[in-house]
């Protein structure tokens, strides 16, 4: 009869832990849909042929009929979001409202130690689409010009070898 309570007692701590880190992650209550990090992945990346654009979200949640994106950038310890986070999250906004022809009210964008909650307004999205645009000009003119002076950055350039501006070789 002991045995009975003592697995009993270690179900509940089991139940309370996993309680305890679910609520640490900052992430809602969902079904997850679909996961880049693990288990069911999509089956091909979302693509939408009028931008030009493919991408496949970390997690995608489902609450009620909305689908909410969900990046996770784990070695950020940022207190505030990244801007090109955010157009990264706000393009798998983009990406869902195409391709499942409802926007999603918000994405996440979860970070080491916290979660932000950007919301996918009409600013947004116009801003995402005037940034698309500005890149796509970007690839289309023979003469880029570097946009910053950071050595490191320039190193992870898929660009480095072939820029007349890159800061290393």
């Amino acid at each position: 009869m002991l045995w009975v309570l003592a697995l009993l007692l270690a179900a509940v701590a089991t139940i309370w832990l996993g309680l305890r880190l679910r609520r640490t992650t900052g992430l809602p209550w969902a079904r997850v849909v679909a996961s880049d990090a693990g288990g069911r992945t999509l089956d091909k990346p979302l693509f939408v042929r009028r931008y030009g654009l493919t991408g496949r979200p970390d997690y995608l949640l489902e609450q009620g009929r909305a689908l909410i994106p969900v990046e996770v950038k784990p070695g950020r310890q940022a207190d505030r979001p990244y801007e090109s986070d955010l157009m990264q999250l706000a393009a798998y906004c983009l990406l869902v409202e195409e391709t499942s022809g409802a926007a999603p009210p918000y994405g996440l964008l979860r970070y080491a130690h916290h979660t932000f909650r950007m919301p996918y307004t009409d600013a947004v999205r116009e801003e995402l689409l005037a940034l698309l645009d500005e890149m796509r000009d970007a690839l289309n003119d023979d003469d880029c010009e570097r946009s910053h002076d950071d050595a490191g950055r320039c190193a992870g350039c898929g660009f480095v070898e072939v820029c007349d501006e890159a800061l290393v070789r």
